[in-house]
Protein backbone atom coordinates (compact mmCIF):
# COMPACT_ATOMS: atom_id res chain seq x y z
CA UNK A 1 0.00 0.00 0.00
CA UNK A 2 1.32 3.62 -0.72
CA UNK A 3 0.72 5.53 2.35
CA UNK A 4 -0.23 9.23 2.47
CA UNK A 5 -1.07 10.08 5.79
CA UNK A 6 1.51 7.96 7.74
CA UNK A 7 5.11 7.82 7.46
CA UNK A 8 6.74 4.14 7.78
CA UNK A 9 10.21 3.23 8.22
CA UNK A 10 12.38 0.73 9.70
CA UNK A 11 15.71 0.13 10.86
CA UNK A 12 17.62 -1.95 12.97
CA UNK A 13 14.80 -4.21 13.81
CA UNK A 14 12.23 -1.38 14.92
CA UNK A 15 9.55 -0.09 12.92
CA UNK A 16 8.19 3.50 13.13
CA UNK A 17 5.10 4.83 12.41
CA UNK A 18 4.42 8.07 12.03
CA UNK A 19 1.38 9.95 12.14
CA UNK A 20 1.60 12.68 9.45
CA UNK A 21 -1.17 14.75 9.11
CA UNK A 22 -0.16 17.91 10.27
CA UNK A 23 -2.32 20.46 8.63
CA UNK A 24 -5.39 18.84 11.05
CA UNK A 25 -3.39 17.88 14.01
CA UNK A 26 -3.02 14.54 12.94
CA UNK A 27 -6.65 13.92 13.09
CA UNK A 28 -7.71 9.76 12.61
CA UNK A 29 -10.09 9.33 9.39
CA UNK A 30 -11.10 6.16 7.57
CA UNK A 31 -7.74 6.34 5.01
CA UNK A 32 -5.18 7.34 7.82
CA UNK A 33 -6.75 3.92 10.06
CA UNK A 34 -6.65 1.82 6.63
CA UNK A 35 -3.09 2.77 6.69
CA UNK A 36 -1.93 2.53 9.92
CA UNK A 37 -3.66 -1.13 9.86
CA UNK A 38 -1.47 -2.24 7.50
CA UNK A 39 1.77 -1.18 8.32
CA UNK A 40 0.61 -2.57 11.50
CA UNK A 41 0.18 -6.32 9.96
CA UNK A 42 3.73 -6.19 8.06
CA UNK A 43 5.02 -5.60 11.66
CA UNK A 44 3.53 -8.54 13.02
CA UNK A 45 3.94 -10.47 10.31
CA UNK A 46 7.46 -9.33 9.49
CA UNK A 47 10.20 -11.41 11.86
CA UNK A 48 12.80 -8.97 11.48
CA UNK A 49 10.55 -5.92 12.71
CA UNK A 50 11.33 -6.70 16.89
CA UNK A 51 9.35 -3.31 18.41
CA UNK A 52 7.24 -0.34 17.07
CA UNK A 53 7.18 3.56 17.70
CA UNK A 54 3.72 5.31 16.87
CA UNK A 55 4.25 8.84 17.12
CA UNK A 56 2.87 12.03 15.31
CA UNK A 57 4.86 14.64 12.92
CA UNK A 58 5.31 17.95 14.14
CA UNK A 59 5.93 19.03 17.58
CA UNK A 60 1.91 20.31 18.51
CA UNK A 61 0.35 16.78 18.09
CA UNK A 62 0.67 12.87 18.08
CA UNK A 63 -3.52 12.46 17.30
CA UNK A 64 -6.14 15.45 17.93
CA UNK A 65 -8.82 13.41 17.88
CA UNK A 66 -10.79 11.80 14.82
CA UNK A 67 -11.87 14.17 12.09
CA UNK A 68 -14.95 15.95 13.12
CA UNK A 69 -15.61 17.49 10.11
CA UNK A 70 -15.81 14.23 8.22
CA UNK A 71 -17.14 12.73 11.02
CA UNK A 72 -20.32 15.48 11.56
CA UNK A 73 -22.85 14.13 8.96
CA UNK A 74 -21.92 10.57 9.09
CA UNK A 75 -24.89 8.35 8.70
CA UNK A 76 -25.32 5.18 11.27
CA UNK A 77 -23.25 3.27 8.87
CA UNK A 78 -20.65 5.20 8.09
CA UNK A 79 -19.85 5.35 11.81
CA UNK A 80 -20.35 1.76 12.68
CA UNK A 81 -17.98 1.28 9.57
CA UNK A 82 -15.32 3.68 11.29
CA UNK A 83 -15.57 2.44 14.82
CA UNK A 84 -15.27 -1.17 13.53
CA UNK A 85 -12.01 -0.10 11.99
CA UNK A 86 -10.68 1.61 14.66
CA UNK A 87 -11.50 -0.88 17.17
CA UNK A 88 -9.97 -3.94 15.16
CA UNK A 89 -6.93 -1.88 14.00
CA UNK A 90 -6.14 -0.97 17.81
CA UNK A 91 -6.72 -4.11 18.91
CA UNK A 92 -3.76 -5.47 16.56
CA UNK A 93 -1.55 -3.17 18.02
CA UNK A 94 -2.71 -4.41 21.33
CA UNK A 95 -2.27 -8.00 21.02
CA UNK A 96 0.36 -8.41 18.20
CA UNK A 97 3.80 -10.63 19.41
CA UNK A 98 5.56 -6.97 18.98
CA UNK A 99 5.73 -4.55 21.82
CA UNK A 100 4.72 -0.90 20.73
CA UNK A 101 5.66 2.28 22.58
CA UNK A 102 3.79 5.48 22.02
CA UNK A 103 6.17 8.68 21.63
CA UNK A 104 3.33 11.02 22.82
CA UNK A 105 4.27 15.24 21.36
CA UNK A 106 1.77 17.42 21.80
CA UNK A 107 -2.12 16.46 22.15
CA UNK A 108 -3.34 13.15 22.49
CA UNK A 109 -7.44 13.60 22.45
CA UNK A 110 -9.87 11.27 21.80
CA UNK A 111 -8.78 8.67 19.30
CA UNK A 112 -5.11 9.82 19.68
CA UNK A 113 -5.22 8.63 23.60
CA UNK A 114 -7.46 5.52 22.44
CA UNK A 115 -4.48 4.39 20.39
CA UNK A 116 -1.86 5.20 22.97
CA UNK A 117 -3.91 3.04 25.26
CA UNK A 118 -3.71 -0.19 22.75
CA UNK A 119 0.42 0.46 23.08
CA UNK A 120 2.31 -1.40 25.85
CA UNK A 121 4.49 1.59 26.69
CA UNK A 122 3.54 5.37 26.33
CA UNK A 123 6.68 8.13 27.07
CA UNK A 124 5.25 11.65 26.51
CA UNK A 125 6.73 14.59 25.63
CA UNK A 126 6.34 17.61 28.89
CA UNK A 127 4.30 19.44 26.77
CA UNK A 128 1.79 16.40 25.91
CA UNK A 129 -1.95 16.55 26.68
CA UNK A 130 -4.29 13.59 27.22
CA UNK A 131 -8.16 13.14 27.60
CA UNK A 132 -11.34 11.76 26.80
CA UNK A 133 -13.43 14.96 25.26
CA UNK A 134 -16.35 12.79 23.02
CA UNK A 135 -18.95 14.10 25.52
CA UNK A 136 -18.38 17.37 24.60
CA UNK A 137 -19.70 16.96 21.88
CA UNK A 138 -22.15 14.39 21.89
CA UNK A 139 -20.99 11.26 21.89
CA UNK A 140 -18.74 8.78 23.75
CA UNK A 141 -14.93 7.13 23.18
CA UNK A 142 -15.43 4.31 20.47
CA UNK A 143 -12.12 3.18 19.82
CA UNK A 144 -11.25 1.10 22.97
CA UNK A 145 -11.30 4.29 25.46
CA UNK A 146 -14.18 3.11 27.66
CA UNK A 147 -12.66 -0.20 28.35
CA UNK A 148 -8.90 0.16 28.21
CA UNK A 149 -8.90 3.91 30.64
CA UNK A 150 -10.58 2.22 33.46
CA UNK A 151 -8.13 -0.89 33.21
CA UNK A 152 -4.80 1.48 33.07
CA UNK A 153 -5.76 4.26 35.16
CA UNK A 154 -8.83 2.96 37.25
CA UNK A 155 -12.81 2.71 36.93
CA UNK A 156 -12.89 6.55 39.10
CA UNK A 157 -10.22 8.47 37.13
CA UNK A 158 -11.70 6.70 33.92
CA UNK A 159 -14.96 7.93 34.93
CA UNK A 160 -13.89 11.24 35.45
CA UNK A 161 -12.04 11.85 32.08
CA UNK A 162 -14.83 10.35 30.00
CA UNK A 163 -17.78 11.67 31.68
CA UNK A 164 -16.31 15.23 32.26
CA UNK A 165 -14.17 15.39 29.18
CA UNK A 166 -10.95 17.35 30.54
CA UNK A 167 -7.72 17.22 29.60
CA UNK A 168 -5.10 16.64 31.49
CA UNK A 169 -1.26 17.02 31.17
CA UNK A 170 1.83 14.60 31.06
CA UNK A 171 2.56 15.24 34.91
CA UNK A 172 -0.70 14.09 36.15
CA UNK A 173 -1.24 11.38 33.35
CA UNK A 174 2.09 10.40 34.73
CA UNK A 175 0.54 10.06 37.95
CA UNK A 176 -2.27 8.50 37.50
CA UNK A 177 0.06 5.55 35.69
CA UNK A 178 -1.50 6.60 31.88
CA UNK A 179 2.13 7.33 30.88
CA UNK A 180 5.57 5.16 31.71
CA UNK A 181 7.99 8.31 31.68
CA UNK A 182 7.80 12.03 30.81
CA UNK A 183 10.80 13.48 29.08
CA UNK A 184 11.58 16.75 27.34
CA UNK A 185 10.11 17.36 23.71
CA UNK A 186 13.73 17.42 22.54
CA UNK A 187 14.49 13.79 23.97
CA UNK A 188 11.20 12.11 23.34
CA UNK A 189 12.06 9.82 20.22
CA UNK A 190 15.87 9.40 21.44
CA UNK A 191 13.91 7.94 24.69
CA UNK A 192 11.55 5.83 22.96
CA UNK A 193 13.80 4.56 20.25
CA UNK A 194 16.44 3.79 23.60
CA UNK A 195 13.57 1.78 25.33
CA UNK A 196 12.82 -0.14 21.83
CA UNK A 197 16.54 -1.12 20.93
CA UNK A 198 16.24 -2.49 24.24
CA UNK A 199 13.47 -4.64 23.19
CA UNK A 200 15.15 -5.72 20.12
CA UNK A 201 17.61 -7.78 22.28
CA UNK A 202 15.43 -9.48 24.11
CA UNK A 203 13.92 -12.99 22.98
CA UNK A 204 11.06 -12.50 20.35
CA UNK A 205 8.98 -15.66 20.98
CA UNK A 206 8.87 -14.95 24.72
CA UNK A 207 7.88 -11.12 24.54
CA UNK A 208 4.76 -12.54 22.85
CA UNK A 209 4.26 -14.96 25.41
CA UNK A 210 4.24 -12.24 27.80
CA UNK A 211 2.03 -10.48 25.90
CA UNK A 212 -0.48 -12.79 25.11
CA UNK A 213 -0.33 -14.26 29.02
CA UNK A 214 -1.28 -10.26 30.38
CA UNK A 215 -3.87 -9.35 27.83
CA UNK A 216 -5.43 -12.36 27.65
CA UNK A 217 -5.37 -13.36 31.09
CA UNK A 218 -6.30 -10.36 32.63
CA UNK A 219 -10.10 -10.36 32.51
CA UNK A 220 -9.95 -14.13 34.00
CA UNK A 221 -10.60 -15.76 37.16
CA UNK A 222 -7.44 -15.96 38.83
CA UNK A 223 -7.17 -20.02 38.24
CA UNK A 224 -7.69 -20.04 34.34
CA UNK A 225 -5.48 -17.26 34.21
CA UNK A 226 -2.62 -18.89 36.30
CA UNK A 227 -3.11 -21.84 33.71
CA UNK A 228 -2.95 -19.42 30.82
CA UNK A 229 0.67 -18.36 32.13
CA UNK A 230 1.60 -21.97 32.65
CA UNK A 231 0.89 -23.24 29.04
CA UNK A 232 2.84 -19.70 27.63
CA UNK A 233 6.05 -20.42 29.67
CA UNK A 234 6.03 -23.92 29.12
CA UNK A 235 5.92 -22.91 25.07
CA UNK A 236 9.27 -20.90 26.16
CA UNK A 237 10.76 -24.12 26.38
CA UNK A 238 10.50 -25.36 23.03
CA UNK A 239 13.04 -21.94 22.07
CA UNK A 240 16.45 -21.78 21.27
CA UNK A 241 16.11 -18.44 22.39
CA UNK A 242 15.65 -20.45 26.14
CA UNK A 243 18.21 -22.57 26.08
CA UNK A 244 20.74 -19.36 24.79
CA UNK A 245 19.49 -17.58 27.74
CA UNK A 246 20.19 -19.82 30.43
CA UNK A 247 23.14 -21.28 28.99
CA UNK A 248 24.49 -17.50 29.06
CA UNK A 249 23.19 -17.15 32.96
CA UNK A 250 25.29 -20.13 33.94
CA UNK A 251 28.55 -19.39 31.95
CA UNK A 252 27.90 -15.63 33.13
CA UNK A 253 27.96 -13.71 29.81
CA UNK A 254 25.47 -11.65 27.86
CA UNK A 255 23.13 -14.01 25.60
CA UNK A 256 22.85 -13.74 22.10
CA UNK A 257 19.27 -14.29 21.24
CA UNK A 258 18.39 -15.30 17.60
CA UNK A 259 14.52 -15.16 18.05
CA UNK A 260 13.89 -18.36 17.81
Amino acid sequence: MEYKNIIFNVAEGVARITFNRPQVLNAMNLEILTELGDALKICANDDKISAVILTGSGDKAFVAGADISQMKNSTFADVLKLMELGQNTLRLLETMGKPSIAAVNGFALGGGTEIALACDMRIAAENAMFGQPEILIGIIPGWGGTQRLPRIVGMGIAKELILVGGQINAQRAYEIGLVNKVVPLAELLTEAEKLAKKITQLPAFALKMAKNSMNYGFDLPLDNALKLELGCIAQCFNTQDQQEGMTAFLEKRKPSFIGK
